[in-house]
C-alpha cells in the first residue's frame, strides 16, 4: 500500500487533534501540513512496524514536540478545560479521549515508557477533575472496594454524595441530592441489578455513569446499547481516575 493510502483516512483524526492541541484550527492544520511535507521527503520517516494510524500519530508528535505551539484555549468549555493542561499531559488526555487510542498505543505515539504515560494521564485526570468537581454517587455493595472508590474520587476533588448498596438505597440518595456522576456495580447486596437501578436513576437525572464490575459479559452483549464508561475489576487506580476524567469532560451536565 502506498504511503499516500495510509495516511489519508488519518487526516481528519489527525486534523482534530492538531487542533485541540493548538486551540486553532489554522495552527493545527499548519502543523499538519508540515507533517505530510516531511513525510513527502522520507516516506522511511514513517514506522512500518506500528499500526498505520499510531505510525502517522507518532510522525506528527515527533515534529509537534520539536517546537510546540498553543494559541491558548479555545472558546467552548472543553476547550478550555484542555488548554488549562501542561503539554504532555493534554496530548495524553487527546490521545486516549479523544482520538481513542490505548495506553500503550499513545506511549508509543509519544515514544515514552508506560509508566511516564501513566503519570502524565494521571496528572491530566487530577487536573481535568479540579476543573470539573461535581457530587459522586457510588453504588457498590462490597465495603473494601467502597472505601477504595470514596477515596479516589475525594482525592480527585470531588464530593461523595453516599454509597449505595441496594436498588432502594441507589434510588432514595439519588432522589436526597443529586449527584453529577454516578459509578455503579452490577450485582447489589440485596441481590437487585445495577444496572435496572441507573436505568431508573437516568429516568430521574440526566447525568454520566461509569460501570465498575467484575461481569462485563452482562453489559457487552451488543443486545442493546453499551455503556460508554466500563472499567473491570479489579480495577487500577489510575483506570478510574482517568475514565472519571474522560465521563465528566464528554459528557458532564448541570447536577440539580
Amino acid at each position: 500500500m502506498s504511503i499516500a493510502a495510509l495516511v489519508a483516512p488519518q487526516l481528519p483524526y489527525l486534523r482534530r487533534y492538531a487542533r485541540a492541541l493548538t486551540g486553532r484550527q489554522d495552527l493545527g492544520d499548519a502543523r499538519v501540513a508540515k507533517c505530510l511535507e516531511r513525510l513527502a521527503d522520507d516516506p522511511d520517516r514513517l514506522d512500518a512496524d506500528l499500526e498505520p494510524r499510531v505510525a502517522v500519530y507518532r510522525l506528527f508528535s515527533e515534529i509537534w514536540n520539536a517546537a510546540p505551539v498553543h494559541a491558548g484555549p479555545g472558546g467552548s468549555a472543553a476547550d478550555r478545560r484542555i488548554g488549562a493542561l501542561p503539554p504532555l499531559p493534554r496530548q495524553a488526555f487527546l490521545l486516549t479521549a479523544m482520538e481513542g487510542f490505548t495506553a500503550e498505543e499513545a506511549a508509543d505515539i509519544l515514544d515514552v515508557d508506560p509508566d511516564q504515560f501513566d503519570d502524565w494521564l494521571v496528572e491530566a485526570g487530577r487536573q481535568m477533575s479540579a476543573e470539573m468537581a461535581t457530587r459522586v454517587l457510588i453504588i457498590e455493595d462490597e465495603p473494601i472496594i467502597a472505601m477504595e472508590l470514596e477515596s479516589l474520587v475525594a482525592a480527585l476533588g470531588h464530593t461523595v454524595t453516599g454509597n449505595a448498596r441496594t436498588h432502594g438505597e441507589a434510588i432514595g440518595l439519588v432522589e436526597r441530592d443529586r449527584p453529577g456522576l454516578v459509578l455503579a456495580d452490577i450485582r447489589l447486596a440485596d441481590g437487585s441489578s445495577g444496572l435496572d437501578a441507573v436505568n431508573e436513576i437516568l429516568k430521574i437525572a440526566d447525568l454520566p455513569v461509569i460501570f465498575i464490575t467484575a461481569y462485563p459479559e452482562y453489559l457487552l452483549t451488543g443486545k442493546r446499547p453499551e455503556p460508554t464508561f466500563l472499567i473491570t475489576k479489579p480495577f487500577r487506580d489510575d483506570m478510574v481516575r482517568a475514565v472519571i476524567s474522560q465521563a465528566l469532560f464528554f459528557e458532564t451536565r448541570p447536577a440539580a
